[in-house]
């Protein structure tokens, strides 16, 4: 028997791009290096062709992943746990897909700890979620807004803030005159890039992006500018976006689509190649696009929402522009009875891109060089390593498992 922690884990298939399954990709293969840990995935979220283990091949035996649907059933977590023994369960999502998890915690608790690895966008205080964080041995949180909420929503849990990274030898600053060389074969290199890097659904304000674009265009010049998008412009989630640009005449290059999927090398060249990318969600859990522009030296626009207000500024500098919304609808849904909607004005935005584009491409420079010294420090890639490795060995040998399991009661008495 393997003398390794074995973590099992759910999660959008960490093999695939999405920010939730790219992190724990990252978590995953730096824990494996290590050599302390073996894993079992859950690997949902995607429609698979079939749901056969698979097994990569630099880490054989020592990370298996079970394609499954949404995010797995009761049974399945049960099945699993009994056959392949982990010592930990860990996960990670916005906890309205994992009620159906929590449900079950009785039963998966008595034997291993839960750690939750918590998406959570915006205020106020969502008390509806205090028995979902009450259900886990430790809540670990994406941003310094999540975890104020679980420390105060409830204080008596285990928690810790775990922002998310990037791989700083990946998205990094490339040679100026390689990406010159880019820009030019783009018909690039006289014009001011700006790059959006996000799925095109709602609350990611594609469609209001493209709209306040064109008024930023008005002022200096249709010839002066760009916007690269970097989506699925047909995504059943969100607008059609080349009727929007047909709409508003934008068909000579002004913006422009980036439709194939490219990996994480070519996505970096992209953002060396922009002056500035924008995130103008009007929730955002942590925002991993914005991340990898700052690693890569390109400073960032965002919406001062849940994660994105981590990034773009230490408290004393800002690594880009922050705009603060202009306004806070409450919004909710039956499982999320209440939640902000953080706005941007359409002035605001428009002259924070006037005011970019006036900076020049030197000063541009100067803010991203900083940008990316910001990401190394705060977003550095081996302390996320660091963190996670701290945590799953604290959680082993203060909660146990299995034979060695403490400090979890599967049931209360209560006098009334």
């Amino acid at each position: 028997m393997s003398d390794k922690i074995k973590i099992f884990t759910i999660s959008d298939h960490p093999l695939s791009p999405s920010g939730v399954g790219t992190q724990t990709k990252y978590m995953i293969e730096g824990m494996l290096k290590t050599g302390k840990y073996q894993f079992v995935s859950f690997g949902g979220a995607i429609k698979h062709p079939n749901h056969q283990m698979q097994k990569t091949e630099e880490w054989g035996d020592d990370w298996l992943i079970w394609p499954v649907d949404g995010y797995g059933s009761p049974d399945h977590v049960r099945a699993l746990i009994d056959q392949q023994k982990p010592d930990i369960l860990w996960f990670m999502t916005d906890p309205r897909f994992y009620a159906w998890l929590w449900n079950i915690e009785n039963e998966i608790r008595t034997k291993i700890p839960m750690v939750y690895y918590h998406v959570w966008d915006n205020y106020p205080y969502p008390r509806f979620n205090r028995h979902f964080y009450l259900s886990n041995d430790h809540v670990a949180c994406i941003s310094k807004l999540t975890h104020d909420i679980v420390q105060t929503v409830a204080p008596e849990v285990n928690s810790s803030y775990v922002p998310h990274a990037v791989d700083g030898d990946v998205f990094k600053p490339h040679p100026p005159e390689l990406v010159q060389s880019w820009r030019k074969d783009k018909n690039l290199d006289d014009k001011f890039v700006c790059f959006w890097n996000s799925r095109n659904a709602r609350r990611k304000q594609s469609g209001t992006l493209i709209w306040w674009f064109k008024d930023f265009l008005d002022k200096v010049g249709h010839d002066k500018a760009c916007l690269i998008m970097h989506t699925d412009v047909k995504d059943q989630h969100g607008q059609d976006l080349e009727a929007i640009i047909n709409e508003l005449g934008l068909v000579d290059g002004q913006v422009m689509f980036s439709r194939a999927k490219v990996d994480s090398k070519d996505l970096a060249a992209m953002y060396n190649m922009a002056d500035l990318t924008i995130c103008i969600s009007d929730a955002e859990g942590f925002g991993l696009s914005t991340l990898e522009s700052m690693s890569s030296g390109t400073p960032i626009l965002v919406n001062m929402t849940g994660g994105l207000q981590d990034q773009v500024t230490d408290g004393e500098q800002f690594f880009g522009i922050g705009l603060q919304p202009s306004s806070k609808a409450i919004i909710g849904s039956q499982q999320v009875p209440y939640i902000y909607e953080d706005r941007l004005n359409k002035d605001d935005f428009v002259n924070a891109l006037v005011e970019m584009y006036e900076l020049g491409p030197d000063r541009r420079a100067e803010i991203g060089l900083k940008a990316r010294e910001w990401t190394q420090d705060r977003f550095n890639f081996d302390k996320y390593i660091e963190t996670w490795d701290e945590l799953f060995t604290s959680v082993h040998e203060n909660e146990g498992s299995w034979d060695t399991r403490k400090n979890y009661q599967s049931y209360e008495v209560r006098v009334y």
